[in-house]
C-alpha cells in the first residue's frame, strides 16, 4: 500500500450526483479494495494510471483548512464519501474526515456521509452537532464469504449493520444503501428484514460493470458462481429486464412492508417510494 500525502486546493467540489449538490472526499482511492469499485476511473485523473485499485491512497492532508464559506453554498447537500471511504483504515490516523466536519459545523450545510466502516461512530459527539445530517451504512452481500472476497479489507457486513443500529439509536438519521445489487446474489429482503429497525430509509443500487472493474469481476464469478456468468454478460450488453423485474419485486416488498424507500437501477434517475 502506497500513501502519500497531498495538499489540494478545495476538498469539496460538484457533483453529478442525483442527490448531491456537492461531494467531499477527503481521501483519493480506498484501502478497502472493493473488486466491483467503479471508482478506480479516479485514477487516469490523479496521477495513478495503471496503479491498481486499492494499492495507494493520497492523503489530502489540509482538506479542512480549505473549507471556507465560499466553499458552501446555502440549502445545497454535501456528500462525503462519493469515490472513497470517509472513515477507511487510515482516517483512524489522520483524522482527516473528522476535521472536515469540526470544520463544517460552523455552516451547518444539509450533510450525508457514506461509509462501510463502524469507525463512523468515533464521530458521533461532531454528528449529533449538525441539525441536518443522514449517514449511510453500505452494504451489498450479507453473506460473510462472498463479502471477504468481494470487499476485502471493509469491515464485515455484521458489524456495519450494528454501526446502523448504534447510530439509529443515538438518534442520528440513516440509510441502508443496498448497493452494489449483485443479481441472483445480493438477497435484498434479508437485508431489509435484520435493518428495518434501525433504518429511516432504504437506497438501493445496481451493480455497474464498467471496462475498469469487468474483469475482476468475472474472475470473481468464474471462481465462485459460474453459473451466473450467462446472466451477467446478458446484463453487461444493457439488457434491463432483470433490473426492470427486480425494480418492481423491491417497490412491491417495501410498499407491502411500509419502509421508505429509493431505487437507482438507471444511474441519473430514481424511484422514490415510501
Amino acid at each position: 500500500m502506497e500513501i502519500k500525502e497531498k495538499k489540494v486546493k478545495s476538498v469539496i467540489t460538484k457533483s453529478n450526483l442525483p442527490d448531491a449538490d456537492f461531494v467531499l472526499n477527503p481521501y483519493t482511492g480506498c484501502q478497502h479494495a472493493c473488486l466491483y469499485c467503479y471508482a478506480d476511473f479516479m485514477k487516469r485523473f490523479t496521477g495513478h494510471n495503471g496503479e491498481e485499485w486499492g494499492s495507494f491512497v493520497d492523503v489530502k492532508i489540509n482538506a479542512p483548512e480549505t473549507i471556507t464559506s465560499k466553499s458552501i453554498k446555502e440549502g445545497s447537500v454535501i456528500l462525503i464519501g462519493s469515490v472513497t471511504d470517509p472513515y477507511q483504515p487510515l482516517e483512524a490516523k489522520y483524522k482527516i474526515t473528522r476535521g472536515c466536519l469540526e470544520k463544517l459545523l460552523e455552516f451547518q450545510p444539509r450533510l450525508e456521509i457514506l461509509t462501510k466502516s463502524p469507525l463512523v461512530l468515533r464521530d458521533l459527539d461532531l454528528l449529533k452537532q449538525f441539525k441536518n445530517l443522514r449517514v449511510g451504512i453500505s452494504v451489498g452481500i450479507f453473506n460473510e464469504g462472498l463479502s471477504r472476497k468481494l470487499e476485502p479489507y471493509a469491515s464485515s457486513p455484521k458489524r456495519r449493520l450494528e454501526a446502523l443500529k448504534k447510530l439509529h439509536e443515538e438518534g442520528v438519521e440513516t440509510y441502508l444503501f443496498i448497493s452494489p445489487m449483485f443479481p441472483e446474489i445480493t438477497d435484498f429482503r434479508e437485508l431489509l428484514e435484520l435493518s428495518r429497525d434501525y433504518a429511516d430509509e432504504v437506497l438501493f443500487e445496481n451493480l455497474n460493470i464498467r471496462a475498469n472493474n469487468r474483469k475482476r469481476i468475472f474472475d470473481f464469478l468464474r471462481e465462485n458462481k459460474p453459473e451466473l456468468i450467462p446472466l451477467y454478460e446478458q446484463i453487461q450488453k444493457k439488457d434491463n429486464s432483470y433490473w426492470d423485474n427486480l425494480e418492481t419485486e423491491i417497490s412491491g416488498y417495501c410498499k407491502k412492508s411500509k419502509i421508505p424507500y429509493k431505487i437507482y437501477f438507471h444511474h441519473g434517475t430514481e424511484k422514490n417510494g415510501k
